[in-house]
């Protein structure tokens, strides 16, 4: 039985041309699998459809697709059993959701398919045209993504780490910063950057944050590793920004507010590096907010009156965001990039960016939208009175050298 955990991307690196791209479609409707598969042939793909879910996991063990087309709504079962089962076998397959069910139903379908993680390239009304299919997966569109989902999943399934294998990381400073650029949505210009951990792993390349700040965070470790980021990131910008009114965004861990004396400690660090406090964005999502109430609104209140700003990340996720929003001190919100990124499709996402938006502007606050990807939501962030964004359209996070070099281009 050949694995579905290695078909996809691995296919396409060894250089799988579109004749041989496979696509596995399941739909209780004949017809409309016949027709899906007519589609899917017309721009280049093999195809095969299946009604009945037996027939699809036997034809996906011995086909290795490397995309599947599932309708939601079926007699026997439906999409997202079939999806729970698919992230049980691992399954690396591109995954289009196809329905013509609510699209408040066919969104949260797909936001459930990506907490098991699974790679869903898209969702797709009925009924299906051949224009809609292609945008999805033609034309290569959707290679890119499947690989780096497949790389990623590797290096995740790989990855083992452990409070030693950090301590050991920071004693050879193996941890570095990327910088991703924050703008004004209405002027274009630069507001700052915010510094990002890398773990520069001598045998697994560079590993991104989610890789690591866990185990961090269940140790000592984090004090530790939170200090060598920010006397790092304040050493760059100091060296390349101190006559500037760029600003620096810092992540903070729930783990580090627990000291009343932080404020200090850092205004100390800034004096050292002479960048001014006004010009430090300290960035919290609301679970670290929430372990010692009476300890954080202390905490944060001695940020702002020492000088620096709060931002609320991930704005929008939790369930308290609000309670939060009132009662702390915070000086911006970060839309959470969930919503932007399904902007584009969702209804739903573009309302609660609306409201965000609208909700900040109300406080006084500045709002930040993060995973901007495309022109499109770029112009609609612009469109809404957004302050300032940061995503992959704007500039990846990049080094120090580099950073500086878009910040110069930029100016």
């Amino acid at each position: 039985m050949r694995s579905l955990v290695e078909t996809p991307a691995h296919a396409l690196r060894k250089g799988k041309t579109m004749a041989n791209r496979r696509i596995l479609i399941l739909d209780d409707d004949a017809a409309v699998g016949q027709t899906i598969q007519w589609l899917a042939e017309s721009l280049g793909f093999a195809a095969e459809f299946a009604t009945k879910p037996e027939e699809f996991f036997e034809r996906l063990t011995s086909t290795s697709p490397d995309i599947i087309i599932t309708d939601l709504v079926m007699p026997e079962i439906d999409g997202v059993a079939i999806m729970l089962l698919l992230a049980a076998q691992k399954c690396r397959a591109g995954i289009v959701i196809a329905s013509g069910t609510d699209a408040r139903v066919l969104d949260a379908a797909q936001r459930s398919a990506k907490e098991h993680d699974l790679l869903i390239l898209g969702v797709i009304s009925k009924p299906i045209s051949r224009e809609a299919l292609r945008s999805l997966i033609g034309e290569g569109n959707a290679d890119q993504l499947l690989v780096s989902h497949e790389e990623q999943t590797a290096i995740s399934e790989k990855l083992e780490i452990t409070a030693s294998d950090l301590q050991r990381a920071l004693d050879r400073h193996e941890f570095e910063v990327a910088y991703q650029p924050k703008i004004h949505c209405k002027s274009g210009a630069p507001e700052g950057f915010e510094a990002l951990a890398r773990w520069n792993h001598p045998d697994r390349g560079v590993l991104m944050p989610d890789d690591f700040i866990p185990v961090a965070e269940q140790s000592e470790a984090i004090d530790f590793l939170t200090s060598q980021i920010f006397d790092r990131s304040l050493q760059w910008f100091s060296e390349h920004f101190s006559q500037s009114n760029l600003k620096l965004s810092l992540n903070l861990s729930a783990k580090s507010l627990v000291d009343i004396l932080f404020a200090d400690k850092l205004s100390r660090l800034c004096r050292q590096y002479s960048v001014a406090q006004d010009r430090i964005v300290l960035e919290l999502t609301e679970s670290s907010a929430m372990g010692d109430p009476t300890l954080s609104l202390d905490l944060m209140t001695r940020f702002r009156l020492q000088g620096f700003h709060l931002s609320i990340d991930d704005f929008g996720t939790g369930f308290s965001s609000m309670v939060q929003l009132v009662r702390l001190p915070f000086s911006e919100i970060k839309i959470d990039k969930s919503f932007v990124m399904e902007a584009e499709q969702s209804e739903e996402s573009r309302s609660v960016i609306r409201s965000i938006i609208e909700l900040g502007h109300s406080l006084g606050l500045r709002v930040t939208a993060e995973g901007v990807e495309t022109s499109k939501a770029f112009d609609y962030l612009n469109t809404l009175g957004c302050d300032l964004a940061q995503g992959y359209f704007i500039a990846r996070p990049m080094g120090g050298e580099a950073a500086l070099a878009w910040a110069n281009q930029r100016a």
